[in-house]
């Protein structure tokens, strides 16, 4: 087969695959603190032949970190994290990490996710709220006053940068490198009755997908063309030979 038509067929997988993250992000454009998915391509070099030729790569995802946009609730169970840190909650193997800060009260005064998930306080441990002391203040520093009792506080975690992050569920995330808990406030912190929304901007990722659905279907009407003058010079070299 002609290089050529390798090097369309990668392009091709690079696209399906980028079509699959952008169709994702979209789907979850309004889910609260979602964080899109991103895929960085490189470049395949093969040298087995004289004229080496470039290859895309399948491509390797990355979680995005930019910041979603803030919107007020005035729920007083919802909080929006400030600056570069993140909420954690009890997940099925250890804590997970996430910018929802939406939460809930059950009956039992257990602070929750709206999934229903533990709230995890820097330490690690479930928040435990008084369940007949009424709403919960949450100062910036993630501290949680009942009347004049202080219940407890909202864990803010640090991940490194260097940090690879997988998903969990839709919002949150598990990073390869242990979170720290963040300790400088006048950088990170919590807005009481605000939420943050999914950073997909929706218009853009659309736009990319309608840009990538016509670059695949012009490098499979190329392929077709290929194979079409293929085909014929095989026949022609049967037909004289």
């Amino acid at each position: 087969m002609q290089p050529s038509l390798y090097v369309s067929l990668s392009g091709q997988m690079a696209m399906m695959r980028r079509l699959e993250t952008l169709a994702h992000n979209v789907a979850n454009a309004t889910t609260a603190g979602f964080r899109a998915e991103e895929i960085k391509f490189d470049e395949l070099l093969s040298e087995k032949t004289d004229d080496p030729t470039a290859f895309v790569s399948a491509g390797s995802t990355y979680i995005s970190r930019q910041a979603g946009e803030v919107v007020r609730t005035d729920n007083p169970f919802d909080v929006a994290v400030s600056g570069d840190a993140w909420l954690a909650f009890q997940g099925p193997n250890g804590p997970v990490y996430t910018r929802d800060g939406r939460m809930m009260m059950t009956p039992e005064g257990d602070l929750r996710t709206v999934n229903g998930y533990p709230v995890l306080d820097v330490g690690g441990a479930p928040i435990q709220l008084n369940p007949v002391g009424g709403k919960p203040n949450i100062a910036s520093d993630g501290t949680i006053t009942q009347g004049a009792t202080r219940a407890g506080a909202v864990g803010l975690f640090t991940i490194p940068p260097e940090a690879n992050l997988t998903r969990f569920d839709n919002s949150g995330v598990l990073p390869d490198v242990a979170a720290e808990p963040a300790l400088d406030f006048s950088r990170v912190g919590v807005l009481q009755g605000f939420m943050e929304q999914s950073n997909v901007n929706p218009v853009s990722e659309i736009s990319r997908l309608i840009q990538i659905q016509r670059s695949f279907d012009s490098i499979s009407n190329t392929l077709a063309k290929s194979e079409d003058t293929l085909s014929s010079a095989v026949r022609a070299l049967g037909e004289t030979s």
